[in-house]
């Protein structure tokens, strides 16, 4: 059961990771830009929490 869990989140995450990339890589404005970095960031360690529910 947790690994369909970690799995499903994981899918969740590469696809936040992908939004992410796409607004930084498409804004224009530079507190954006950075914003969507913090945000990689953030999705990159709540990634490394669900590895563990695999």
């Amino acid at each position: 059961k947790g690994g369909a869990c970690g799995r499903r989140l994981d899918f969740m995450m590469q696809e936040f990771n992908r939004e992410s990339n796409t607004l930084a890589s498409k804004s224009i404005n530079s507190g954006i830009t950075n914003a969507a970095v913090e945000l990689k960031v953030l999705i990159e360690q709540m990634r490394e929490q669900i590895q563990n529910i695999e």
